[in-house]
């Protein structure tokens, strides 16, 4: 992969960052030759910063780094699409990307963050904070009792009662992993390496 550096004055390419499970994009930096170089030996996002003046690897400070997955070239080789697992939130700020909550994600996401929240700061009335309050047994409980609704669901014909059941277990499962400090990323990352393993060959006898 060569991009055109000598495209633009100052030699700097802009570099979107986009999560490697989620596919959620995460950031705009830009990257010179050294930057990329420097990518892709240490396997962690490193940008020129402009304000700095200097090569500057995402999460040198706060440990919030961007762990490269892959790189691609754009059609005319002077935009880097970087896909990478970020080790936290990648603002400054705090959130998981440096553009507007409203684009922060999907449905799951937001719900995920809105569970993390319960959790970490508890809230009167809350159905969720009820959950965190109980403890591990009552919500492991909680996803095995919807697990058997789903089931039991599945065997009828009504779709819309299929449907809700389906939200049931996939909302009690994202509680459950809060509770064990697990992101759904986590578990999408799981299935990602999965993905990529080349199946084994069988054994001649």
């Amino acid at each position: 992969m060569k991009p055109d550096f000598n495209k633009a004055a100052d030699g700097l390419v802009p570099a979107v960052v986009q999560d490697a499970n989620t596919l959620k994009v995460l950031m705009l930096g830009y990257m010179n030759e050294a930057a990329l170089e420097r990518t892709l030996s240490e396997k962690r996002v490193c940008f020129y910063s402009r304000s700095k003046k200097r090569l500057w690897t995402k999460g040198e400070e706060s440990g919030n780094f961007l762990e490269l997955n892959d790189l691609f070239l754009d059609c005319d080789n002077d935009t880097i699409l970087v896909k990478a697992r970020p080790a936290g939130p990648v603002c400054h700020k705090g959130t998981a990307t440096c553009f507007s909550e409203d684009m922060e994600g999907g449905v799951l996401d937001r719900l995920e963050q809105l569970i993390i929240s319960r959790k970490r700061n508890p809230a009167e009335g809350s159905y969720v904070s009820g959950l965190f309050a109980s403890g591990i047994n009552k919500i492991a409980q909680k996803v095995g009792e919807e697990a058997t609704e789903l089931v039991i669901e599945a065997k009828d014909n009504n779709k819309e009662a299929f449907e809700n059941e389906a939200a049931d277990l996939l909302f009690h499962y994202l509680v459950l992993l809060a509770e064990k400090d697990c992101r759904l990323s986590d578990v999408l990352e799981v299935l990602q390496e999965r993905s990529t393993k080349k199946p084994e060959k069988p054994q001649k006898r």
